[in-house]
């Protein structure tokens, strides 16, 4: 009998992986930092509204969910949240909002826009005095320098396009 070895996992699923632990991480080091903060009543009614989503979603019973709001409703500090929340996902409370794309990369866009104006002119000129394969080498790289810059500025990328 042949033995079979798993599979080696790709590059692009140790990523997601190391990404989602990464996004973990965040949420922990979240909690920790706001362990001995008070709660707040919009706090409380977040945490309700997430115990009454598990609730809807079969991952509680009738029962379980009013022991937890009864806790919740007890609870004085962040803190108490955890044991709250013992084998439900964490409260939206904590969930970091995601990043959106930075001035930066619009600053860095006008940039490149800068630098492939000249060869975009050029292929212009080329192209008025009927010259077509010199326009086409000057004028179509340009177009496609700021396609891929606007891209990557405005923060569409093959990842994020992903459901």
């Amino acid at each position: 009998m042949v033995e079979q070895r798993p599979a080696k996992p790709s590059v692009g699923d140790l990523i997601g992986l190391a990404s989602a632990a990464g996004q973990e991480a965040r949420v922990a080091a979240a909690r920790r930092r706001v362990a001995n903060i008070r709660l707040t009543d919009e706090e409380r009614r977040i945490c309700t509204d997430d115990l009454a989503e598990a609730f809807a979603v079969g991952r509680l019973d009738e029962s379980e969910l009013h022991r937890r709001v009864d806790r919740l409703n007890e609870a004085v500090t962040h803190g108490e949240l955890q044991p709250i929340f013992a084998g439900l996902p964490a409260p939206s409370l904590y969930q970091l909002e995601p990043r959106k794309t930075g001035r930066w990369r619009w600053a860095a866009f006008v940039g490149a826009v800068w630098l492939a104006l000249p060869f975009f002119l050029l292929g212009l000129v080329f192209l008025v005095f009927g010259r077509e394969f010199a326009a086409a080498i000057f004028g179509l790289p340009a177009i496609l320098w700021t396609l891929v810059a606007y891209r990557w500025a405005a923060g569409k990328t093959k990842r994020s396009r992903r459901p």
